[in-house]
């Protein structure tokens, strides 16, 4: 089996999926690993069901095995009150297993997200979710101002990571500037663990 990076986002409206989209195809275009795409379930305070362990569409559901296995993590929720929204932090806030044996230590990561507005918290929720990724001992991997588009864009994009602005309409589409961070974040990612792995890939 080829390796993989793990590209692990939630989302309501479709920005953030799109931003993990961009984000798989950087990666694959560096042609070294297969971008291994999931999801998590919503979190409730009240559970009336429970949800099937596949859903009935789109990505899959996010497993222990899926962590562990993968050569990097690109991580990505929208964005709540200037952090990450709570079902991706139900998932790392499961992750003590991982911790404790190390499974995470020493691989390249990068987070990204999306907002409602340009100054809704893109930039607090990217810091707080490297939070735990250095806990587990992770190498974090942001974008540098070689990439030109974060001079020009307008709407998202950080030096922390890869932002999506949806706006008062909640639009899923990636500006111009949003798609070409995004696929730099992901060839920047897997270039840098082809250099940590090039004795195993």
């Amino acid at each position: 089996m080829k390796p993989y990076i793990l590209i692990l986002y939630y989302s309501r409206t479709g920005g953030t999926a799109n931003l993990a989209r961009y984000i798989a195809r950087g990666v694959e275009a560096e042609g070294v690993f297969d971008a291994r795409i999931r999801t998590v379930p919503p979190v409730a305070s009240q559970t009336e069901r429970t949800l099937p362990p596949v859903p009935d569409e789109g990505a899959i559901y996010c497993s222990k095995a899926d962590l562990t296995n993968c050569c990097a993590l690109a991580m990505g929720p929208p964005t709540r009150f200037g952090n990450m929204a709570t079902p991706l932090k139900h998932l790392l806030d499961d992750t003590a297993d991982l911790w404790l044996t190390h499974a995470l230590e020493g691989k390249p990561a990068t987070v990204f997200c999306s907002t409602g507005s340009l100054h809704g918290g893109q930039e607090t929720t990217l810091t707080s979710m490297m939070t735990p990724l250095f806990h587990h001992g992770m190498l974090l991997v942001g974008i540098p101002y070689s990439q030109t588009a974060l001079n020009r864009t307008t709407t998202g994009g950080t030096p922390y990571g890869a932002t999506h602005v949806s706006g008062a309409d909640q639009s899923p589409h990636l500006s111009t500037e949003e798609r070409e961070l995004a696929l730099a974040s992901g060839r920047r990612l897997a270039t840098i663990a082809a250099l940590l792995y090039r004795d195993q890939v």
